[in-house]
């Protein structure tokens, strides 16, 4: 447009000076003129505001660019934040894990212990019930023979009579008397090997299992086999 404009000044250039163009026809070059100048002023205002909505977008594009780029850091952080809370996680499920197993083996072992204590007191309340009944019975006999009346002699040659027991109790029949048995609880072990007969090895594991509070501890312990303790518990005790 610029050159149309151009050309028409040199046209009304070229007809002032030739002398030779109407009055019509310069003033129709001038409108011609003012219309290309017009459409000029348009064109350069077209584009300005091309210009400013490129520049515009331009300043979208860099803001847009930069939210973008905020938003992937803001959701790397937050990858790497759970990546690490889920490494936590895994951590403590694992020790958690180790502590059930732990936790559990622990419980196996008491309800063993526990079974064990169950059974040793089991062994002993039966061991205590049939002592007793044991000195109940030798009680019992003790009494009936030293309590039974001698029997009437026959009558003599001078009519007199006289009462003597027709036999007395044999020693052997009568339980050892509590002085004559061996202490289990104070005897040393030399005493327990000459006065038991058995061995240093028995005789070493009564004095270390010690105290007594009845003798068939000493079954319920595992401290003797159970044919050593029948052996052996007729000249034994734990009273002081």
């Amino acid at each position: 447009m610029r050159h149309v404009w151009f050309a028409g000044l040199a046209l009304m250039s070229a007809m002032a000076v030739s002398g030779c163009v109407s009055d019509k026809k310069y003033h129709e070059a001038l409108a011609d003129a003012d219309a290309t100048r017009g459409e000029l002023e348009r064109a350069r205002s077209q584009k300005n505001a091309l210009e400013q909505q490129v520049k515009t977008l331009k300043d979208l594009n860099a803001k847009f660019g930069s939210e973008s780029q905020i938003a992937r850091d803001e959701l790397q952080r937050i990858q790497h934040g759970r990546d690490k809370e889920r490494d936590t996680i895994e951590v403590r499920t694992k020790e958690l894990e180790d502590k059930v197993k732990q936790l559990s083996a622990q419980n196996r072992s008491v309800k063993q212990e526990y079974e064990e204590a169950r059974r040793h007191n089991e062994q002993l309340k039966s061991l205590v019930a049939r002592y007793q009944k044991e000195m109940k019975e030798r009680s019992r006999s003790l009494s009936s023979t030293m309590e039974s009346p001698a029997l009437t002699a026959p009558l003599g040659s001078g009519g007199s009579s006289s009462m003597k027991p027709s036999s007395a109790p044999s020693p052997f029949d009568a339980p050892a008397p509590a002085a004559s048995l061996l202490n289990i609880n104070k005897a040393p072990s030399a005493d327990l090997v000459l006065t038991l007969g058995i061995t240093q090895d028995v005789a070493e594991r009564i004095v270390s299992n010690r105290p007594y509070r009845v003798k068939g501890e000493l079954v319920a312990k595992n401290v003797v086999p159970k044919d050593v303790f029948d052996d052996i518990k007729d000249r034994i005790t734990v009273s002081p």
